[in-house]
């Protein structure tokens, strides 16, 4: 018999979360049947979609959700062997079971020195939400330039490099010199902190005085109310978050985008890296090449212990994190 060890939501988020709005709780599970495996997390993942998802499929006593790297320690199902390492999306768990049909095996051609925490991050969904993002949203060209904020966070740093790779002019803003000096050094070709400038329009102007053909928006609120007018013609944002909002108590009011939409004639679009699931798989491949290629660098916040999820999830949205905030079991 094996206890797991969860952590629920014992209450819904009122404005920024805390600690006391979790719980940590043992659960007995059972013995496998047949078709079923047993599996370990070794590293979890804390991201901002969990703040207003959890609001809209959660109830008081789930478990939080989330994504793991987790290794298969027993199996009743041919199609997965003991000491295999997957992706899988079981929440807050120390231990659990699956029936093998919501696993992900890790790409058979993973180079053992790298890091399978990569999966959650670089290679995982925040690298997979830049690569359509830029690809099919931004739709980014050679020669133009792409703004992205939050840059130095497990989305934003992928996406800046991409662009570079893509043949693009890159600009990034974080919330710290620490951030900024980071951005410089992955290739951005100009990074600011957007808390120490004076105004954040003279900043967006001075990095770029032609403006910004593709904007990767993942803050929302007054960054991109600002931004939106330092669009060129016909220039494209693709809407990834709006962690700036999430733990809003009264919701912002404006400004409001259709005067510069207008007159720019932009394309501003929503998405969820979800869409794009058939073609993971291309996506994934093209990530790994580049981070063996050394194309694209990355770094991890890693934050040791299970019993420190809220605190890692809570440091996260705090933007205390410098690329993907991962949580070792």
């Amino acid at each position: 018999m094996v206890t797991a060890k969860v952590w629920v939501l014992k209450k819904h988020f009122e404005g920024f979360p805390k600690p006391s709005d979790f719980d940590l709780k043992k659960i007995e599970l059972p013995n496998l049947k047949d078709g079923e495996l047993l599996l370990e997390s070794v590293f979890l993942s804390v991201d901002p979609y969990m703040r207003p998802y959890s609001r809209r499929d959660m109830k008081e006593g789930d478990i939080m959700i989330g994504t793991q790297v987790a290794r298969i320690v027993e199996s009743k199902n041919p199609a997965f062997t003991v000491g295999a390492f997957v992706v899988a999306r079981s929440g807050w768990r120390t231990h659990f079971i699956s029936d093998g049909k919501d696993l992900q095996l890790l790409p058979s051609n993973w180079p053992e020195s790298l890091p399978k925490s990569l999966a959650l991050g670089t290679v995982g969904m925040p690298g997979l939400t830049a690569y359509f993002g830029l690809l099919e949203v931004c739709k980014m060209k050679p020669g133009e330039t792409v703004l992205v904020n939050a840059a130095a966070g497990a989305v934003g740093s992928v996406v800046g490099q991409l662009a570079k790779i893509g043949g693009c002019k890159v600009v990034g803003c974080a919330g710290s010199g620490e951030k900024v000096a980071y951005l410089k050094k992955i290739g951005f070709d100009e990074a600011f902190n957007y808390k120490t400038v004076t105004s954040l329009d003279e900043a967006l102007r001075k990095a770029s005085p032609d403006g910004y053909d593709c904007f990767f928006d993942n803050v929302g609120g007054e960054f991109a109310s600002i931004a939106i007018n330092h669009m060129k013609k016909y220039g494209r944002i693709a809407v990834c978050g709006a962690i700036s909002q999430y733990n809003d108590s009264v919701p912002q009011q404006g400004p409001y985008v259709q005067v510069p939409m207008i007159f720019k004639e932009l394309q501003m679009e929503g998405f969820i890296v979800t869409r794009w699931s058939n073609r993971r798989e291309e996506g994934l491949n093209a990530l790994l090449k580049w981070v063996v290629e050394g194309k694209v660098k990355y770094h991890e916040q890693v934050t040791e212990g299970f019993e420190n999820m809220p605190m890692a999830f809570i440091g996260m949205l705090k933007g205390e994190n410098l690329g993907k905030a991962i949580v070792k079991v």
